[in-house]
């Protein structure tokens, strides 16, 4: 992960999604014609869901995690491991392109969030030096509402 420290904070970040978003092609999305109300909160407004309620928190299946909202592929299954937080954990993303990360400086203290480089999606935040036993030291922790599990390669 490289961390900006003159990236943009969420509070910049806020006004410019909610002035509207264009997909990859180019086509303006309104993402409250794709997205349920609870989808839109945590994708397009920065929400988080409560823990331990998400779909893919205990989830083990082999497969890739795409962003909900536009379908990029965004995490490897075998990046995710029990950090036991509430939330799906990884230790990598797929690659550095698929995410864009965003100084968060809300609720008293300072959080890197990370987003979907395709569609500017909140996907969650990663945190560093935790002591978890992985590769990267680092957890992105990430909304389970944020992402959909495609195991149609997986299974072959």
């Amino acid at each position: 992960m490289t961390h900006n420290p003159n990236a943009p904070t969420r509070a910049d970040e806020a006004a410019a999604a909610e002035a509207g978003r264009t997909d990859s092609t180019g086509t303006e999305i309104r993402w409250q014609d794709v997205l349920t109300a609870e989808e839109y909160a945590v994708l397009r407004q920065g929400a988080t869901e409560r823990p331990f309620t998400g779909e893919y928190n205990n989830e083990t299946a082999t497969g890739m995690y795409q962003c909900r909202a536009c379908g990029a592929d965004l995490f490897p299954s075998d990046t995710k491991f029990a950090s036991h937080c509430g939330w799906p954990s990884f230790y990598a993303p797929l690659a550095e392109d698929r995410v864009r990360y965003i100084r968060d400086t809300s609720m008293g203290m300072e959080r890197i969030e990370v987003r979907c480089a395709n569609c500017d999606s909140h996907m969650g935040h990663v945190f560093e030096g935790e002591g978890y036993d992985t590769p990267t030291d680092q957890r992105y922790c990430i909304n389970s509402i944020s992402l959909r599990l495609d195991t149609a390669d997986a299974q072959g």
